[in-house]
């Protein structure tokens, strides 16, 4: 099969909720809910979704439930271009499900119900959709299932891109260290690639050693280090932060839009970054979405010159 689609995203589509409160409430006690909305979200739509409009041609395998079909979100992914053709249909489950609480400091909380996602486990390895992509990002999702995938996309020699996210603590330091070595390019937030490399018991170049050349490590509204070769920092564009949810999934596509162009690190991160500053100005993972256009203007009012991509 011929290579038709430029990114597959690997993991989770979800039904988000995502509410806003003053400050967590203490255990056995409770708190207001400030506003509260029901988004599209789930870390590797997102990153296939966003991807899609910033011009590559994307594909998507998530495990969904029964009321996926006919849904609003479906019609939307499938109305951007996105090659939905190999998600794993379960109709006797609900689609994966997040809540996704931020207090006023924007510190965030999340509560995510696996539903239909459970069965990525039992999952054929998507060959097909693998074959077909020049890419492949392993986003949230089942730790085998991913690993499964990984490894048929090095067996083909693609580009491989893993985010654990907020599933790393289902990894088992066997798996993690599957998932890595298969790995080009491993992104996480400081948080995560910390905890990566204490689990893995090394150090961020013993980390590139096991496989990623790139280690991409986000820190916020603190911007991002790019640990490859050169260590380089990426300013975060200061922009009114409505909800944080979803900046890292806009960055990733970002960056790989980029990547998949064959910009340096360096564009690569500054690109991503812009790409990220329009997610967190409104509530939700794809409410905000720029095209390229856009992400270019605020490139170059940002970084002063506008890069060849």
């Amino acid at each position: 099969m011929s290579e038709d689609r430029d990114l597959l995203a690997v993991g989770h589509t979800a039904f988000d909720y995502i509410i806003q409160l003053d400050e967590f409430p203490e255990p056995n006690s409770s708190t207001a809910i400030k506003r509260m909305r029901n988004l599209h979200g789930g870390a590797a739509a997102n990153v296939a979704l966003v991807g899609s409009m910033l011009g590559l041609r994307t594909s998507l395998v998530s495990a969904v439930g029964g009321d996926f079909e006919g849904s609003e979100y479906r019609e939307l992914l499938e109305s951007s271009g996105i090659d939905t053709s190999s998600m794993i249909m379960v109709p006797e489950e609900s689609t994966p499900t997040a809540f996704v609480m931020t207090d006023s400091d924007h510190n965030q909380i999340s509560y995510f119900y696996w539903g239909a996602a459970r069965y990525f486990k039992c999952a054929e390895t998507p060959e097909d959709a693998i074959r077909s992509a020049r890419a492949v990002h392993l986003a949230t999702g089942d730790p085998s299932f991913n690993c499964r995938c990984g490894e048929f996309a090095r067996s083909l020699d693609k580009i491989i891109s893993f985010d654990p996210g907020q599933d790393l603590h289902m990894y088992s330091r066997s798996q993690l260290e599957r998932a890595v070595g298969v790995c080009d390019i491993l992104f996480g937030n400081h948080h995560e690639i910390d905890r990566i490399c204490s689990k893995l018991s090394v150090d961020i170049q013993g980390l590139r050693e096991m496989g990623p050349g790139v280690v991409v490590k986000t820190y916020g509204k603190e911007g991002s280090i790019i640990y490859s070769d050169d260590v380089i920092r990426i300013d975060a564009i200061p922009r009114e932060a409505a909800d944080p949810t979803g900046a890292g999934d806009s960055y990733r596509a970002g960056f790989m839009r980029a990547y998949l162009q064959g910009a340096d690190l360096e564009t690569c991160g500054r690109f991503a970054s812009a790409v990220a500053s329009f997610i967190v100005e409104e509530e939700g993972t794809q409410t905000n979405i720029p095209d390229t256009g856009k992400v270019m203007k605020r490139f170059v009012e940002h970084w002063g010159y506008e890069p060849v991509i």
